[in-house]
């Protein structure tokens, strides 16, 4: 069975929303990495045909015991592995990712996988990725492809029904206020 790898790309997370949701390459076709190593075209294929994008994790600086978030999209185009996924808002680490991410301190992209097949040119080392099995897509701050960055961050639309819940949680937080400052006998600066 062949180890374990990961590979980072630097290439900014292109958007960021304050929901969570974020695009960008994870990985760049034809690009030798800081490793030594090309990603070819259909690398991934079979694997995403395999898991699809949510049999791949979103992890936190590769840390398996820090999922946080999922990937919505992760499909091959002409350029790399474009994805695209939703922070868990509701885990303080992805709530940290995105202040992170808004700040522009950390922007990068890593691929954890398998490989399944790959060549080494002996003229330069450079080690061509054929075929690999993609089991996770972390948010790092050092990526390894220097191109693999967030490319964007947005925001997603908000149901009705949330909308009437933060309203009504707003008037609920006021209502609350209210009554304590009549309880203390102050008057309300409303």
């Amino acid at each position: 069975m062949a180890a374990r790898e990961t590979k980072r790309a630097e290439l900014p997370l292109s958007h960021v929303s304050p929901a969570g949701i974020i695009e960008g390459y994870a990985s760049l076709f034809g690009v030798a990495d800081s490793g030594g190593d090309i990603v070819s075209p259909g690398a991934f294929a079979r694997s995403l045909a395999k898991r699809g994008a949510t049999g791949v994790k979103m992890l936190w600086q590769h840390d398996a015991a820090e999922p946080i978030g999922v990937w919505t999209s992760i499909l091959e185009d002409a350029k790399g592995l474009k994805v695209v996924g939703r922070l868990d808002l509701s885990v303080a680490r992805a709530r940290e990712a995105l202040s992170l991410v808004r700040s522009g301190a950390v922007d990068g992209l890593s691929i954890g996988f398998r490989t399944k097949r790959a060549t080494t040119d002996k003229t330069n080392g450079l080690r061509r990725l054929q075929e690999v099995d993609l089991w996770e897509v972390s948010i790092v701050t050092f990526p390894m492809l220097t191109q693999a960055r967030i490319g964007a961050v947005k925001r997603a639309p908000r149901l009705a029904h949330e909308t009437r819940l933060l309203r009504r949680k707003a008037q609920e937080a006021a209502s609350s206020f209210q009554r304590k400052l009549e309880r203390f006998g102050a008057r309300s600066p409303f």
